[in-house]
């Protein structure tokens, strides 16, 4: 893939929908030279080397997911960089950060190098890697952040470990504010987590399953709110859970607190109640929690409180859930359903297709810090192109990415990539789906 030529390429006929610069209109596409050269009509002297009709197709800014673990380096028999952003480039996601819990730690800007580079050689998706807050995400010493940063991490992270000491947390945000980094958040009080495994509730009590309450999420998210506004540091809630904890967070908000938060989008459709069949792809942190909990979220997502839908894609080895639920390992493979499940989200009349685009495009661009998720002339030539009408079904045999683990398996999915291009680069055709038709000039 890294040696697909840079094209200058024509997609005509198109509805494109790119929030950032509020377009939402069947007009052409131009680019050339790794960047959108026009909108609407081309240059006089424009002369595009592929023509692709893109009637009756949506095109849209590459996609972007804040949290997708790439396994690699460390954990390659769960899967690698390799096969994790060929998934990517599948699914049209053309950027994907990665928290730095691999083996090594992403807390040197050797390992981040290592991460990013691999990822430019292979060529099939952009990959930022989040450097970690702490050395070792033991939660004990700050890493050298400024460091991490030149090495290309745009944001810190300590993945799924919180840091337990407020003291170290405080001077972690202060050092980061210096810097202009943002700092990702996992709100989980550790002690009032540790050992759950489902949400605490009425499920978890008739299932006899330890449970994690709301609490440790709330908890987390008020301590991390107060040393944000006593720093004034830029922090982002990844993949919050509860009713609460997006109430807190909008009313930090607009205290001007300089806060934001994403939901995965599985939080979007499941409940505690789908733990009871006690199958192991439910198995998730934060868990599933209540019914008022996901049309919290929705509605987050509707007002604009919670500004980017994430995969939170955790790929695992074949073994990783066969184990009795709680000593399974949490997590799911999402990358290939993050596009189709979204669009589930405009069915059900939850977002309209623009405000879908925007929380998987600008609104993640815009936590990241980058030039990215739009399609203004001068922009990176990241699209992604899509068939919103196509249906079909993702089993485990059709996966690209190595992790086969998830409970959307089998279900009917309305909407497929058929063309992704990263940096002027064709990642991706899907051209057996019959819904493209190309022709060369």
């Amino acid at each position: 893939m890294a040696n697909n030529p840079l094209l200058r390429l024509s997609l005509r006929n198109g509805r494109l929908i790119d929030p950032a610069n509020g377009i939402d209109a069947v007009i052409d596409v131009h680019l050339a030279d790794g960047r959108v050269l026009a909108i609407g009509d081309a240059p006089a002297a424009f002369q595009p080397e592929r023509v692709i009709d893109a009637q009756g197709l949506v095109i849209c800014p590459g996609l972007i997911d804040l949290c997708a673990r790439l396994r690699e380096p460390g954990h390659e028999q769960k899967a690698t960089i390799a096969s994790e952003t060929r998934a990517a480039a599948a699914s049209g996601i053309t950027t994907l950060c990665c928290p730095p819990d691999t083996h090594p730690v992403i807390d040197t800007p050797a390992v981040a190098q290592l991460v990013s580079q691999t990822a430019k050689r292979l060529g099939n998706a952009r990959v930022l890697p989040a450097g970690a807050v702490t050395q070792g995400l033991d939660g004990l010493k700050i890493t050298e952040m400024a460091a991490l940063k030149r090495a290309g991490c745009p944001v810190l992270s300590q993945a799924d470990r919180p840091i337990r000491n407020a003291q170290v947390q405080r001077r972690a945000l202060e050092y980061a504010a210096t810097f202009g980094l943002t700092v990702f958040l996992h709100p989980s009080d550790p002690d009032l987590c540790a050992g759950g495994c489902v949400h605490e509730g009425r499920v978890s009590t008739r299932l006899g399953l330890p449970g994690i309450p709301e609490a440790a999420e709330t908890v987390a998210v008020a301590r991390d709110l107060a040393l944000a506004e006593q720093t004034g540091a830029r922090i982002h809630f990844r993949g919050l859970s509860t009713a609460r904890a997006v109430e807190m967070l909008t009313e930090a908000q607009r205290r001007g607190v300089r806060a934001s938060g994403d939901v995965s989008l599985h939080q979007l459709f499941f409940t505690e109640d789908d733990v009871a069949s006690f199958d192991a792809n439910y198995h998730l942190i934060p868990p599933l929690r209540t019914a008022a909990d996901r049309n919290a979220l929705q509605a987050a997502l509707a007002r604009g409180e919670l500004t980017a839908i994430c995969s939170d894609h955790q790929p695992h080895d074949a073994d990783a859930k066969l184990a009795p639920f709680p000593e399974t390992a949490p997590g799911i493979s999402t990358l290939e359903t993050l596009l189709p499940l979204a669009l589930r989200l405009v069915t059900a009349g939850v977002l309209d297709l623009p405000s879908v685009i925007a929380r998987l495009t600008i609104g993640p661009a815009e936590i990241l810090g980058r030039n990215l998720g739009q399609l203004a002339a001068g922009a990176p030539a990241d699209l992604c192109v899509f068939n919103p009408a196509e249906m079909w079904t993702p089993t485990a045999a059709t996966l690209i990415s190595h992790g086969h683990h998830s409970p959307f398996l089998g279900q009917e999915m309305r909407g497929r990539v058929v063309l992704t291009v990263l940096g002027g680069r064709i990642v991706f055709e899907n051209l057996s789906a019959k819904s493209l038709a190309v022709g060369n000039v």
